[in-house]
């Protein structure tokens, strides 16, 4: 299962998690068109390799393992997902 970014990240977009990332799964990264618009990073569940290094250094706590995910921010499993789309 990938992991996901939650609601803390919102208004927060802190990049640690994208320095650790080793499959580049988290976007959009500072250098691409839309971070400074983008309400929050998010990640790639089709790319993501359930490594949990993000999880590990997010200074908001914003990130859990799909499975993991707290029930009141279950709508950002998709909000991930869609992102991608």
């Amino acid at each position: 299962m990938a992991y996901v970014i939650c609601e803390p990240c919102v208004g927060v977009k802190a990049t640690k998690c994208v320095e650790v990332c080793p499959v580049d799964a988290i976007h959009p990264r500072p250098d691409e068109p839309g971070h400074k618009e983008a309400e929050q990073l998010f990640i790639d569940p089709n790319t993501c390799i359930s490594c949990g290094a993000c999880a590990a250094v997010c200074p908001a706590n914003a990130i859990y393992a799909e499975e993991e995910v707290p029930a009141k921010w279950k709508s950002y499993i998709a909000k991930n997902a869609e992102h991608y789309k």
